[in-house]
């Protein structure tokens, strides 16, 4: 096995999930696929790599995935997106209405801020040493 394809992300709705991680995020759409069941097949991934793990965004369907959305990692940061400009892409974020946890800190890995997703999944914005 080379690496991991997808992961999937449960949220409450499809174009609202794609809205904000295509323009807050500047993640890009590579497929939305109507599944013909009120389904979608909704994979994102962060603009210009071309490769690398994408997200599945799945609308929940029950009520126990719809009470995981958000919670996916128990609170944890479970989301780790990787930069090469930190202080660009942090503050085109942050203008773009994301929610920063905390102040830029420069660690001895790397630059990094946990911002959360329209849901209030946690993320490592982070630059590597």
């Amino acid at each position: 096995m080379s690496f991991i394809a997808l992961v999937t992300l449960v949220v409450r709705d499809y174009d609202e999930a794609i809205a904000f991680y295509t323009d807050a995020l500047g993640f890009e759409l590579v497929e939305d696929t109507d599944r013909g069941d009120g389904s979608r097949w909704v994979v994102i991934r962060p603009s210009g790599t071309g490769h690398g793990t994408a997200l599945l965004l799945a609308r929940a369907k029950d009520e126990v995935q719809r009470a995981s959305v958000g919670a996916q990692t128990g609170g944890r940061v479970g989301f780790f997106l990787h930069t090469d400009d930190f202080a660009a892409d942090h503050a085109r974020m942050a203008a773009a209405g994301v929610r920063f946890l905390e102040e830029p800190r420069h660690e001895p890995y790397g630059s990094v801020a946990v911002f959360e997703d329209l849901y209030g999944n946690r993320w490592d914005l982070l630059q590597p040493t």
